[in-house]
């Protein structure tokens, strides 16, 4: 049996979860020794919170603030030094892995001091910087799992994944992805060696880094598992697979054991942390089963994913939220609001790498409210200002960070019961009491989303929860 494995950052955000994840993959990988087409594959993610510090990083030295991009790069450089020095001290891999990391580093300081000269930072830039993650951490980790007598090899995704030169969210050409992977990877297999590819990055054809957006990582493991015909994908995350409700907020949230592929993609668009939406593609594509696991728990069996789940399996809705987020408002003082200056703002955000996570608009007000991540709150107001200059310098245009905000989805299943999901989730919040900024719900009828204060998230998620009797008896 060949599984693919993929670890996101808080699966190797320490010098303990290194070690944990190396004994997760020696145990599997000794597991599936003996077995037909036996092989194992990981496939890493930077760790927890390196990707931002990177990109971070990059804007300082883009907009000349020179002590934050040097302070950034002393705590990369302390952070993974700390997991090297303390996890191989008494190793020979100590000196290879201090001096990569140090090479690595001294790389992405001529990359800031590049992006310093030109005092801009493109999106093909953004992908050469974040880069450095994965590459930090794929060579550790591939060490790691050697300290527990598993042959181990660290491969960049660089040279295995082919995509289109759409940086920040590249497409993988798969034809050529596919020959790359059983030319360098499955004899690895074959021969018994772990292949340790770093996620999230890839490649044009011409060498130019890209990454397949956000999350991507799991992304790569999903396009792995396909190029080398495995049996199954494995995603370890930091929860029992995929919950009816985040379990920090809800005590009693319940493990969705079996999903179907169409049921995962959407629980994934809805916010859902611990699945990508584009992973569920390639092994939709491919037939390949997606189990996704707790690598703080390894002997939970987790959520399995697969295109015909079991008539007997227990069918119920999920409810995703996500805190951190911000809503700006642009708008006009009359009635000169038009969709296309809706496309101008959305366009300008696009461009500058920044997601919207949720928007509405409305002409009855002349506004056009956005959702993004509160660390973005910065850069997304400059990128107005820039896109609209000439309409605020002339106050036909009004800016403003509201508020912090949530976003809490609602994400059903048809015929789950009389009333439907998004009629008893709207009655839920009005008897809660539930100041809903804005909503958003699918043409199905079996999902919504609802934009709230970030201080009613937790009340209102376990009301819902328990209003929707999804509580654990």
């Amino acid at each position: 049996m060949t599984i693919v494995h993929k670890f996101g950052g808080t699966s190797v955000g320490s010098v303990e979860r290194f070690a944990a994840v190396a004994q997760i993959v020696a145990t599997r990988h000794q597991a599936t020794l003996g077995t037909r087409y036996a092989g194992t594959a990981v496939v890493v993610s930077a760790m927890s919170g390196v990707t931002n510090q990177l990109v971070a990083g990059a804007w300082a030295a883009a907009e000349g603030r020179e002590e934050e991009c040097r302070r950034i790069l002393s705590g990369l450089r302390e952070r993974h030094l700390g997991v090297v020095d303390a996890y191989f001290a008494e190793s020979v891999e100590h000196g290879v892995l201090t001096e990569w990391v140090t090479t690595r580093l001294q790389d992405l300081e001529r990359l800031y001091g590049s992006i310093a000269v030109l005092g801009e930072l493109t999106a093909r830039g953004r992908d050469h910087v974040v880069a450095f993650g994965e590459q930090l951490s794929v060579h550790i980790l591939a060490a790691a799992i050697r300290q527990r007598g598993v042959p181990a090899m660290a491969l960049l995704a660089t040279d295995l994944i082919v995509t289109d030169d759409r940086f920040e969210g590249a497409t993988p050409l798969m034809g050529q992805t596919c020959a790359r992977l059983q030319e360098r990877v499955r004899p690895l297999l074959q021969q018994g060696t772990v292949p340790v590819i770093t996620g999230f990055i890839a490649a044009t054809e011409a060498g130019v880094t890209t990454t397949l957006g956000r999350g991507g990582s799991d992304y790569t493991a999903a396009i792995v598992g396909a190029g080398l015909d495995a049996d199954e994908v494995w995603i370890w995350s930091d929860v029992d697979g995929i919950l009816t409700a985040d379990p920090n907020l809800v005590t009693g949230a319940r493990t969705l054991r079996e999903l179907s592929y169409v049921e995962a993609a959407e629980l994934a668009y809805y916010g859902a942390d611990v699945l990508h939406p584009k992973a569920i593609r390639p092994v939709i594509e491919s037939r390949i089963p997606l189990r996704i696991l707790n690598s703080f728990n390894p002997d939970d069996p987790g959520t399995l994913i697969v295109e015909h789940p079991g008539t007997d399996r227990e069918r119920l809705p999920a409810i995703i939220s996500t805190t951190g987020l911000s809503r700006i408002a642009l708008g006009s003082a009359d009635d000169s609001w038009s969709l296309t200056m809706v496309a101008r703002a959305l366009r300008a955000l696009t461009d500058a790498g920044l997601d919207v996570l949720m928007f509405s608009q409305s002409f009855s007000e002349h506004s056009l409210n956005l959702i993004i991540r509160r660390q973005d709150q910065p850069r997304c107001l400059r990128t107005l200002r820039a896109a609209f200059e000439h309409e605020l310098s002339t106050e036909a245009c009004i800016l403003d960070s509201k508020e912090q905000v949530a976003t809490v989805s609602v994400v059903g299943v048809p015929g789950w019961n009389e009333r439907g999901t998004v009629s008893h989730a709207f009655a839920a919040l009005g008897a809660q009491g539930t100041r809903v900024i804005a909503v958003a719900q699918a043409a199905t009828e079996t999902s919504v989303s609802f934009c709230i204060p970030e201080d009613q998230v937790a009340s209102t998620v376990r009301y819902l929860h328990h209003d929707l009797g999804l509580d654990l008896l």
